[in-house]
């Protein structure tokens, strides 16, 4: 039996979520402060939640221990 488990990165498992087809789903970034300058359309584009990019996925995965 293995002596040491991974543990998941605690930053990535609050920001990210999986999805039911293994996909990560992300909150967009910029949206905190600053607001007065960004139009009105750019702040609704940034509620909507995206996809993570397959680049990324192998390695958020690895810190989900997933």
């Amino acid at each position: 039996m293995a002596k040491n488990k991974m543990k998941s990165h605690r930053g990535a498992m609050k920001r990210i979520r999986l999805t039911a087809s293994g996909k990560a789903k992300r909150n967009k970034a910029y949206k905190s402060h600053i607001l007065n300058k960004k139009t009105a359309k750019r702040k609704r584009g940034l509620r909507q939640a995206t996809l993570l990019s397959g680049a990324d996925l192998k390695r958020i995965k690895r810190a989900m221990a997933k």
